[in-house]
């Protein structure tokens, strides 16, 4: 099934996620610590660039919405996946290049991303389709 349009811009921004999770994960499994410390700079970096700000729209807009329409455990899921990604990501800067901290990240993230994706946007879309559930989802110009 097509995206609706109030969740393409989120549901490409995934993609996106997905692949820093992969990064995360070769290099928290490869033993290198050259890779490792490479990859908790780069998760660093796009966590704030990308990630975060795809987290402030969805806690705006998405899930005020979906609160709205009694879909509270989805939502208490969401908010709590993105407190425990963000404990996350302040712990990498301070790790000794440890691989536990970074595949503990890329695993989170992935589920995280994959909930939305097959849970969360699936029943959001089924709302907006039915009641034309609106939020502030779109907005081009940000990661």
């Amino acid at each position: 099934m097509k995206r609706h349009q109030s969740l393409q811009d989120l549901s490409r921004e995934h993609h996106s996620a997905l692949q820093l999770a992969l990064t995360a994960r070769r290099a928290a499994n490869s033993g290198s610590r050259d890779s490792i410390a490479a990859a908790l700079a780069t998760c660093v970096t796009v966590f704030a660039r990308e990630l975060e700000p795809h987290f402030v729209r969805e806690e705006t807009g998405l899930l005020p919405a979906m609160a709205q329409a009694g879909e509270d455990a989805l939502v208490a899921r969401t908010l709590r996946e993105h407190a425990e990604l963000r404990a996350l990501i302040t712990r990498l800067p301070d790790s000794e290049p440890e691989p536990s901290t970074l595949l503990s990240f890329a695993d989170l993230l992935s589920a995280h991303v994959r909930f939305e994706e097959r849970e969360l946007f699936e029943l959001a879309q089924r709302r907006l389709e039915r009641q034309k559930l609106s939020f502030a989802g779109r907005q081009t110009g940000t990661a």
